[in-house]
């Protein structure tokens, strides 16, 4: 086989123990070295000052669990590193070992057969590690509230047959209430604010139950557990904001001044090259900008935008078409087919964070009225179901992200009739169709005729 890279290394990474594999080709002779560190700071430091040494170009590690990435961040920027897929680089059956592993890893990578997993910038690992962070805490709050209901029920009190919300203002001035020793349920309904007013009566019979010293002890130990998480939420959602949105830097507001200072573009300088004028410039893109550009797509909140942008970044160039994109987020069909036949077509792994917020962006859109999202759904929906068909469009709005991110420009909307002014004579065939199904005969007349 063809040797790619003269000077290179493979690193198999555990939580204690680094073992590395250094092939350097001299004259055409192949030198092999091997040695092991410890995962602390000191020796993986000690590791870099022997790659650099040895002038090493390119380094190959496992992505094993989160061991990578301490070492990832001390050698970045000194080699071209690759994170690999485990399953990509399965060695031959046989003896298997660290140092085995070691080696397979940087026989593979001297001859450029490894393809490295996608590591975003700094900048962007840690914003993804906020996001991230701030959705655990999201769904360990809904858990609580869910132990909050749970404790309710057993008390009989059916705050939450009545109550949309059982952490709303008005649920949780009657629960603060009944934890205080209030047990009159008149009294307790009083304590309604808005539209709750209106179902004073259900209220009074909800709020009549069976309120233990233990039940006093668990609501108590919820609501604060509730309120802390709260709170924890709110701080993640300052420093993303703070990260997003960082504050002006004074030292750029002189760069007008000093671009004006600077000569004219030549002729062939991008700016006045009529070839290149319509190729959307993503470094002038911001982060509070592309959360504007997300948010105008109908069921994606501020936070979904995060989120999401978090997860793919804002510059799409390295994704060469929508499709690229959709499979490495595993938002599309899979293809296993053997014999000429097709045996499953089920999504492939990606992005489980990604995944998730395109989902539940999925779902918000398949709620609204006269969008194209929503239609999309209701079309496909009837046919192939509703979990197909959330997938789908989940899909598409991951698809318009990149559109909207590659070219800079808000979404616009199609409307709910999209689908049937796309082709007017299909839809009317189809009706007509499936109404001669039921019995009937049908004479289509222009409404302006017919009036």
């Amino acid at each position: 086989m063809e040797l790619v890279y003269q000077r290179c290394c493979g690193i198999d990474i555990h939580k204690k123990v680094i073992v590395a594999c250094l092939i350097v080709w001299t004259n055409g002779q192949r030198h092999k070295e091997l040695r092991s560190f410890r995962t602390v700071t000191a020796e993986v430091l000690q590791l870099l000052d022997w790659l650099k040494a040895a002038r090493c170009t390119h380094v190959a590690m496992e992505s094993t669990g989160v061991y990578w990435k301490p070492v990832y961040n001390l050698l970045e920027g000194h080699f071209e590193l690759l994170v690999v897929n485990a399953q990509h680089i399965k060695a031959v059956p046989g003896r298997k070992t660290d140092v085995r592993d070691a080696e397979w890893i940087a026989d593979l990578l001297q001859h450029g057969l490894l393809r490295g997993s996608y590591i975003p910038p700094a900048p962007q690992r840690e914003l993804r590690e906020l996001t991230r962070y701030r959705s655990s805490l999201v769904e360990e709050r809904a858990r609580a509230v869910n132990r909050l209901q749970k404790t309710l029920e057993d008390t009989n009190l059916k705050l939450g047959d009545v109550a949309t919300d059982i952490m709303g203002k008005s649920a949780r001035a009657m629960l603060e209430a009944l934890l205080a020793g209030q047990t009159d349920p008149a009294v307790l309904a009083d304590l309604a604010r808005g539209r709750l007013k209106a179902k004073r009566a259900q209220l009074e019979e909800a709020l009549v139950g069976t309120l233990k010293p233990h039940h006093r002890f668990m609501l108590t130990e919820h609501l604060t557990l509730i309120d802390t998480l709260d709170e924890a939420i709110t701080r993640a959602n300052q420093e993303i904001a703070q990260r997003l949105d960082p504050p002006p830097d004074p030292s750029r507001e002189s760069a007008p001044q000093a671009a004006e200072d600077q000569e004219p573009a030549t002729e062939s300088s991008p700016a006045q090259n009529p070839a290149q004028s319509h190729v959307p410039d993503t470094s002038s893109l911001s982060w509070a900008q592309a959360i504007v550009l997300l948010c105008s797509i109908p069921g994606i909140s501020r936070r979904a935008a995060e989120g999401i942008l978090a997860e793919i970044g804002i510059d799409m160039s390295r994704f060469p078409t929508p499709g690229h994109l959709a499979s490495w987020a595993g938002m599309c069909p899979g293809n296993n087919e053997s014999a000429g036949k097709r045996l499953s077509g089920k999504t492939t792994k990606g992005s489980p964070w990604l995944r998730k917020l395109l989902v539940e962006a999925a779902h918000a859109a398949a709620h609204t009225k006269n969008t194209y999202l929503s239609a999309h759904y209701h079309r496909l929906a009837g046919r192939r179901g509703k979990k197909k068909a959330i997938i789908a469009v989940g899909h598409s709005i991951l698809v318009i992200i990149y559109h909207l991110l590659d070219q800079q420009v808000s979404y616009e909307e199609l409307g709910g009739n999209f689908f049937d002014e796309r082709d007017r004579k299909a839809t009317e065939k189809r009706l007509v169709r499936r109404l001669e199904q039921l019995g009937y005969h049908v004479e289509l007349q222009p409404a302006s005729q017919a009036a």
